[in-house]
């Protein structure tokens, strides 16, 4: 069945001007639209987005979005006070989908996430469309393992009850990772039903990420590593992210790598940084802080040797796909990752992606230094294998659209429930 004309309701909570909904919803929904799906896209934008200059912005991604074939509106989010914010965007998703659902005889609405989710349920039971819930994570066991909630309060309650019903009316449903699907799939509102289920990890675009060798020699000589063995982390810090960690780690690298230099490429703190390798007398010498923008990202990445992330591992942090991990492997580096963290243990032992951590201690860091090794003796050759890799798993055309359009063209063709 071809997705020609077919036209589908895309509901994400991530605003459009924000960075995740920039790189982790337009380019699916850029590429599914070449494929003929006729998209409307509704999402909830931060104050910045209501301003004079967000407003401009919004306009001029408006009328881009439009060349695409893609018919965008977006309202606000609120924030504060959590529980009757959230209650009001979803009382005003579900009062604009409604109008948008008639007025471009929507026939089925993808809710990425819970609150998404929460609106498309009742467009499912207004209009009869279908319904795909985008499980991007466990929302009320992440709240509780970041210990914003306790388990059993009002609001981890009326998450879980919201994600039963989401879960026992959806017709298709994605994972981003294939070790949680098997943890939930008896979980109430799945269990005993046939569901349509995709794995889809967090992918990226390989167009963008990719090695290059003229970025490398300009970066490497602009910091002074030329000769220097370079590990990088990109992203935020804390919260999720061991950052404390990671300074362990690299403490721990440079004492028997005195070459080895790390690269912190992250829009957060910086003064948080340079107190921890203070505190571990890390020479400034052998570290670098810097805020880069979304393009200038591959360039550093390609600067570096190996790519690291050390993120919180819990029950929650299964059904997590840290896009980092694909923008690592894109540019050509291996990974140090630690276990627990979605398919981050299959990654490296099946696929040989890099070295994982399996406890924080300074003789399992020997052990990861000695397997790094092995990765640093033919650098063009392991750049080479981390990018195919990357095209194997999780390349954003090949692997994500593919099967965000199986997913569609199943759900779209199923009878209805």
């Amino acid at each position: 069945m071809a997705l020609e004309g077919r036209r589908v309701l895309f509901i994400s909570y991530n605003g459009m001007l924000d960075p995740l909904g920039q790189s982790q919803v337009l380019p699916y929904l850029r590429e599914l639209a070449k494929r003929g799906v006729r998209f409307t896209l509704l999402s909830f934008e931060r104050p910045p987005a209501f301003s004079p200059a967000g407003r401009t912005q919004c306009e001029t991604l408006q009328r881009e979005l439009a060349a695409d074939g893609i018919r965008w509106q977006w309202v606000r989010y609120h924030q504060t006070p959590s529980l009757p914010a959230t209650a009001y965007d979803v009382l005003m998703g579900i009062r604009v989908a409604g109008k948008l659902v008639l007025e471009q005889q929507i026939e089925m609405v993808h809710a990425r996430s819970h609150i998404p989710a929460t609106i498309a349920l009742s467009l499912k039971k207004r209009f009869g469309t279908k319904l795909i819930f985008d499980v991007r994570g466990l929302l009320a066991e992440e709240y509780a393992d970041a210990g914003h909630w306790q388990e059993g309060s009002t609001a981890y309650r009326i998450t879980k009850r919201m994600e039963r019903r989401a879960f026992a009316a959806t017709d298709g449903l994605v994972t981003l990772t294939e070790k949680i699907w098997p943890l939930i799939r008896d979980w109430p509102g799945l269990s005993g039903r046939e569901v349509i289920h995709e794995v889809i990890p967090c992918c990226t675009n390989l167009e963008l990420f990719k090695f290059n060798e003229e970025s490398r020699a300009r970066l490497r000589a602009e910091l002074g590593i030329e000769d220097q063995f370079a590990v990088i982390y990109s992203g935020s810090i804390d919260g999720w992210y061991l950052t404390e960690k990671m300074a362990d780690f690299f403490a721990y690298l440079v004492r028997k790598r005195p070459d080895a230099h790390f690269l912190w490429l992250t829009p957060s703190r910086h003064e948080r940084i340079h107190e921890l390798m203070a505190a571990r007398a890390v020479d400034s010498h052998s570290y670098t802080v810097r805020s880069a923008k979304p393009d200038e990202v591959p360039s550093y990445l390609s600067a570096a040797d190996a790519g690291i992330a050390f993120i919180k591992s819990c029950f929650s942090k299964l059904a997590s796909s840290p896009t980092k991990y694909a923008e690592y492997l894109a540019c050509g580096l291996p990974l140090v990752v630690n276990r627990g963290i979605g398919d981050s243990d299959s990654l490296i032992t099946e696929e040989d992606a890099g070295v994982l951590v399996r406890e924080f201690s300074e003789g399992e860091y020997e052990q990861v230094i000695s397997q790094l090794d092995r990765f640093m003796q033919n650098p063009d050759a392991t750049r080479k294998k981390a990018r195919e890799i990357a095209a194997k798993l999780f390349d954003v055309r090949t692997v994500g659209v593919d099967r965000y359009a199986r997913l569609y063209q199943r759900v779209l063709s199923s009878k209805g429930r």
